[in-house]
């Protein structure tokens, strides 16, 4: 039995007919190229890069954002680039507002405040800045679901709408909506994220100007290092259109920007050591955190600033932020566990909420719960007349599509199948939680609910080698739906054991067939040192570390169980 009883899932070796149809490439590429379904035809793309993506007037409701933009900067109206406080909303509006700055417009960026306006379009925002002389407004990364404020904000505004989320049986009654999504729009690629929809605006804007003949001082390559960051930041798939979008927003952040260079050394992270493991632990997280604990404009003002001094104590802030926000999460996950222990373990969902829990974390500690406990997880922090929800759910149930069912009880919500987000007047909370767990029993009755680990290979752990690394390397940049390579080493001597980071993580030293000696980590699992036998078999990713100028590969665990000396597949 799995240690964290996850049901391996190691994919079945490729035959002499899948090798014969990669013809040039070594059998471990053309594994993981099997495993991720690569057609041949589509490998040289996915390993070397491809083409720039797609028109964006594929886009349905471009053509009109991108006339009603040009003609506000002609005239010199003012613009408002209204975005959401996560990584991939402030990405966005920095990416848009640069944008249009380069186009000569008067635009300025409003993100609303976490606590205080929540989630999506806020009817007293537009009216300040209607108040401020705004008369045209472009959202980024949100205002699909917000139809009741744009049908009343467009009595007095120009409304654009550019979302990547769910849509709804309606669409919001803008001067135009750009969403791939929506069900008319024939744009070939669907996943974008939020900042990935506001680039193809900015493409838009540049190549309509550049068709008048005139020059921006800016080309939309320079913006592919906020998209990298937002894409990945936000969990969008890492294929077809994103992948190529992040792996050209990686070169790019090879010569940051001075807010993101500010970051990298908050972060102690070196310019060549930026891929997108990186964005998603270390770089995501830190502009995450100052959203979540103070004000998203404070990412803001570093992703566009171009003062070191300023950019450099932005970062340090941030950097702070972050901290306390890994603080915080461990005590709200605690308490959350608590309380599902305490009522029902065996629901098919779980909802919690607490006055104590913050809006900034709820979202963390739900996603903490789903991975401990492979159930859709709903963390609500608790309000005396209204509350807000986040959610987080598994690939068996779209968490979406559950509130969509529960509408009636909502004031509003939105988001994708996997993460969520509402706000409920705090009286039907216990019947939202009554509903919710009704629909996840239909859904997962009868379902086996537990985590499985996909296994690209099984190799022993004398064959791993630098080589190897290199091969997996060849399939960056690695995340949702291109998942960073897992191995699995069956029968292994575990020589050391030991808990670190306060009992945190388990440090395991590992020994070869060959006698040779591996260094392996496994986060947040230090509560299991006593229950690792002699001998395991090791799913892990591979890792180069670098101290005092030399690599050294590492194992980062993915799951442990007792050695069961079986073939492949088991």
């Amino acid at each position: 039995m799995s240690l964290s009883s996850k049901r391996w899932q190691i994919a079945p070796p490729v035959g002499p007919e899948d090798l014969a149809r990669y013809p040039d490439l070594p059998l471990l590429l053309v594994q993981l190229l099997h495993n991720r379904k690569i057609d041949p035809g589509e490998a040289p793309g996915f390993l070397h890069g491809g083409t720039a993506g797609h028109s964006p007037f594929r886009l349905k409701g471009m053509n009109q954002a991108v006339y009603r933009l040009s003609e506000a900067i002609r005239r010199g109206e003012p613009i408002a680039v209204y975005g959401d406080f996560d990584t991939d909303g402030v990405t966005a509006t920095a990416l848009l507002v640069l944008t249009l700055s380069a186009l000569g417009a008067q635009v300025q960026p409003y993100i609303p405040d976490r606590v205080d306006e929540g989630y999506g379009l806020n009817i007293g925002a537009l009216q300040d800045l209607y108040r401020q002389g705004m008369r045209l407004v472009v959202t980024v990364d949100c205002g699909i679901r917000s139809i009741s404020e744009v049908k009343r904000a467009s009595r007095k505004l120009d409304m654009i709408v550019t979302d990547h989320h769910t849509v709804g049986q309606e669409l919001p009654p803008a001067l135009a909506v750009i969403n791939p999504k929506q069900p008319d729009c024939r744009y070939p690629f669907k996943e974008l994220a939020g900042v990935g929809v506001a680039y193809k605006l900015a493409q838009g804007l540049l190549l309509a100007h550049e068709k008048k003949g005139k020059t921006a001082g800016l080309a939309a390559e320079d913006l592919l290092d906020l998209v990298a960051l937002g894409t990945v930041a936000d969990l969008a798939p890492l294929l077809g259109e994103n992948r190529e979008l992040v792996r050209r927003g990686l070169e790019k952040l090879k010569s940051p920007r001075p807010g993101v260079e500010a970051l990298m050394a908050d972060a102690a992270l070196r310019r060549d050591a930026v891929d997108a493991t990186a964005i998603g632990f270390r770089l995501g997280p830190r502009l995450n955190a100052a959203g979540r604990l103070d004000s998203a404009m404070l990412a803001y003002k570093l992703l566009t600033g171009t003062d070191p001094l300023k950019t450099r104590k932005l970062a340090e802030q941030l950097g702070n932020l972050n901290q306390r926000r890994q603080e915080l999460t461990e005590q709200t996950v605690a308490e959350a566990m608590a309380q599902v222990q305490a009522g029902d373990p065996g629901a098919f969902l779980y909802l919690v909420k607490s006055p104590e829990f913050l809006p900034g974390i709820v979202g963390l500690a739900a996603s903490r719960l789903t991975e401990a406990y492979y159930r859709p997880s709903v963390v609500v922090e608790l309000g005396s007349e209204h509350s807000r929800g986040s959610c987080r759910s598994i690939p068996e149930f779209h968490i979406t599509a559950a509130l969509d069912r529960c509408q009636g009880l909502l004031i509003r919500h939105g988001g994708h199948a996997a993460a969520a987000g509402f706000t409920i007047d705090t009286a039907k909370l216990d019947a939202l939680r009554e509903r919710l767990q009704a629909i996840a029993a239909e859904t997962l009755s009868g379902k086996e609910l537990q985590l499985a680990l996909e296994i690209d290979l099984e190799l022993p752990l004398e064959e791993v080698d630098g080589n190897t690394h290199d091969m997996l390397r060849r399939i960056e940049p690695t995340g949702v739906k291109n998942p960073q390579p897992v191995l699995a080493s069956l029968d292994v001597e575990v020589r050391e054991r030991q808990a670190l980071g306060e009992g945190k993580h388990l440090k395991l030293v590992l020994r070869d067939g060959r006698g040779a000696v591996w260094d392996a980590i496994w986060f947040r699992q230090g509560h299991l040192l006593e229950q690792v036998p002699g001998r395991v078999d090791v799913a892990y990713t591979l890792e180069a570390n670098e101290w005092n100028h030399q690599k050294r590969l590492q194992l980062y665990v993915q799951d442990l169980r007792p050695a069961q000396r079986s073939t492949p597949g088991g």
